[in-house]
């Protein structure tokens, strides 16, 4: 298995403070790529979120693997994701239904 960052996305003050949250949230997307036993390339995502309050880390993370042997369509779902500040709760659902659109 490897995995490559794919970006990181403070979540917009903002929209952290229209939901009463009023500290820092880190976001970092990483691409998955593995090796199947039929010797094929299956790509997969990773999300960690980093919620920085009071003088803590709280990390929270979601794997998706195997979700495409197009390494197109996972680029597309983690800009997406990247773009909309996609946190690791809410990840799989959306994926799905992008991974039904594309």
């Amino acid at each position: 298995m490897n995995k490559k960052f794919y970006g990181e996305i403070f979540m917009e003050e903002e929209k952290l403070k229209n939901n009463g949250i009023y500290y820092p949230i880190k976001i970092d997307y990483y691409k998955i790529e593995e090796n199947t036993k039929e010797n094929e390339i299956k790509y997969g995502i990773e999300i960690v979120k980093t919620e920085y309050k009071d003088n803590e880390e709280k990390v929270e993370i979601n794997k998706m693997y195997e979700l495409s042997n197009k390494e197109k369509e996972i680029d597309e779902i983690l800009n997406i994701f990247k773009i909309n500040q996609v946190t690791p709760i809410s990840a799989d659902e959306i994926v799905a239904d992008l991974l039904y659109k594309i």
